[in-house]
């Protein structure tokens, strides 16, 4: 049976990912505009030292450029140095990362608004609000923000910030899920597989965690194991669930890693040794299909 699951609602905090201009001109080229104040060059600058692309990695440098640009009001900048002070990269910490992402989000930046989001939901650099944590989440969301989106749905399935509605986390998890979050389907997956806030579907359940699954998400890859091994929404396939226990135990620690062990070593007692061969050959071919994505 499917282990009765708890949200977690996790900070993750998102980087300023557009592509370096630095790929069409040379990191002197960049950096000459930076110098000269140009804020987007000084934001790609920094992005480049970020992530020693061009330059050595640098995140003392990466900071000074990301703030030059920051300081001309460039949304993605402020929101990319809030994120490596709420990150610990500076000594600052998480009042100075809602300060940035304040600014930020003030302009309508959607990864701003849920990072701030995520800033109220913790009380991390300001009073726990939950009812403003849901204010942004909703306005990055209604952007279009799968992660916002999805953090909105744990807050509707666990009543924070807005009486608890599974129905309307079913449809944020949706919409997130849609967009290839893959957080998104593991928990719709799980609401399918029990009935929460939509019909039980356990075959749709299965769908969904391979989704997830696809994507390396371990405790998806761990409730594929259990639908295969029960006969849950696919047929029993045992060597089938052993490749997902295997990998999700590869991909897994603590609690999660010993569940994911044992039940694959309670499955390896129901299969002979060629059943085992081809279920650690699917396990490895995923693995070595997944290292070159």
């Amino acid at each position: 049976m499917i282990r009765r699951w708890t949200y977690l609602f996790v900070a993750v905090f998102a980087t300023f990912s557009a592509p370096l201009a630095g790929q069409q001109e040379s990191i002197d080229e960049l950096r000459a505009k930076a110098e000269q104040g140009n804020s987007i060059s000084q934001l790609e600058l920094g992005l480049a030292y970020e992530t020693g692309r061009g330059v050595p990695e640098d995140g003392v440098e990466a900071a000074r450029w990301y703030r030059l640009a920051a300081e001309q009001g460039l949304a993605d900048a402020q929101h990319s140095l809030g994120v490596m002070y709420a990150n610990g990269t500076s000594r600052f910490g998480h009042a100075e990362a809602v300060r940035w992402f304040r600014l930020a989000a003030e302009q309508g930046l959607a990864d701003a608004q849920s990072n701030l989001g995520i800033m109220y939901a913790n009380g991390r650099g300001v009073p726990q609000d939950e009812a403003e944590a849901v204010r942004l989440f909703r306005l990055a969301g209604d952007q279009g923000y799968a992660s916002a989106q999805y953090a909105l749905g744990l807050m509707y399935v666990n009543g924070r910030g807005v009486p608890q509605d599974e129905a309307e986390a079913v449809h944020l998890f949706r919409l997130a899920g849609d967009q290839g979050y893959a957080s998104a389907q593991y928990n719709l997956g799980l609401m399918y597989a029990d009935g929460v806030g939509v019909a039980q579907d356990e075959a749709e359940a299965v769908r969904l965690f391979r989704l997830a699954g696809g994507q390396g998400h371990a405790r998806a890859q761990y409730n594929l194991g259990l639908m295969y091994a029960d006969l849950r929404g696919v047929p029993q396939d045992d060597v089938t669930a052993y490749m997902w226990f295997d990998l999700s135990a590869s991909q897994s620690t603590g609690e999660d890693r010993k569940q994911a062990v044992q039940n694959r070593d309670i499955i390896a007692e129901r299969l002979n040794s060629n059943q085992r061969a081809e279920a650690q050959r699917l396990a490895r071919e995923w693995h070595d299909a997944h290292a070159r994505d």
